[in-house]
């Protein structure tokens, strides 16, 4: 994970100092790309120690197409209880969108289940793609996430929001856009998920894994994470752990936790970090 240990020293050398929504305070550059290679291992952290529970869980979480909280709580997980309503509701948040996109008309849109069938059946389509970007039902900037949520908007507009897929040599490579990239916290997770994802898809559809490009727009490191980016950048990486999937569910949507093994992953210990609401 060479690559992401760079772009903790990029933002830190050459990043500007920015005011942002939450209030705390960013150090930003714009526009940054890194790949991954699958069969190299499984782009999982080790300069520090990730909650794997929480990356897998929220993946099947937003493959459900589900709003709610409840089904993260009952698994353990907690990233998104900060921006829930009382009731646990996010509004039309990524699953949602991924899902039940509105076609205009009274009904919804599936792109995961498009996707998959177009991986299938027409690989060389530059078409294999996803998004959340509803411009329809982002939210209102001036009003808390919960409240958001309570009026039907998102109660978070999505930070990873383009997905796009490719097919060459009997393999499946995908390439993430996100326009915001919280550096220390979230882009090890998102670089984990659509690992995980290409994954899950590349079985589903009889290919191998490819690579993985992610595409970083804002990426920043909060002004509250800038010691704990220095510690990582001390630590030397460790080798890649492997992915292990013990059986080909019916289709991308039936998937379990259990489904999923991690194998050889010896990360250094976690490094504790506020979290920007």
């Amino acid at each position: 994970m060479k690559a992401y240990l760079d772009l903790l020293r990029d933002v830190l050398e050459n990043g500007t100092d920015k005011g942002d929504r939450t209030g705390t305070g960013t150090r930003s550059v714009f526009g940054r790309m890194v790949r991954y290679d699958l069969a190299e291992g499984f782009p999982l952290l080790t300069t520090k120690k990730l909650h794997i529970r929480s990356i897998l869980h929220e993946l099947l979480w937003f493959l459900n197409g589900e709003t709610n909280i409840q089904y993260l709580k009952d698994n353990g997980v907690t990233i998104w209880d900060e921006w829930a309503t009382p009731d646990g509701e996010l509004g039309p948040v990524y699953g949602y969108q991924w899902r039940f996109w509105p076609d205009g008309d009274g009904g919804h849109i599936d792109q995961i289940a498009q996707l998959v069938d177009g991986l299938k059946n027409n690989p060389n389509s530059r078409r294999h793609i996803f998004h959340a970007w509803n411009v329809a039902q982002l939210p209102d900037e001036s009003k808390k996430p919960w409240q958001n949520a309570a009026e039907g908007r998102m109660a978070l507009p999505p930070c990873h929001l383009l997905y796009q897929f490719y097919v060459v040599n009997n393999k499946l490579s995908a390439m993430l856009y996100i326009r915001s990239n919280d550096l220390f916290l979230g882009n090890p997770y998102n670089t984990a998920s659509l690992a995980f994802l290409t994954h899950m898809l590349a079985q589903q559809c009889g290919y191998e894994p490819g690579e993985i490009v992610i595409s970083m727009a804002d990426l920043h490191l909060y002004q509250n994470h800038l010691e704990q980016a220095r510690i990582q950048l001390e630590r030397e990486p460790r080798p890649l752990p492997k992915l292990l999937i013990h059986r080909k569910p019916d289709s991308i949507f039936d998937y379990k936790f259990e489904d999923f093994e991690i194998v050889d992953y010896d990360p250094h210990p976690h490094i504790p970090a506020p979290i920007a609401v």
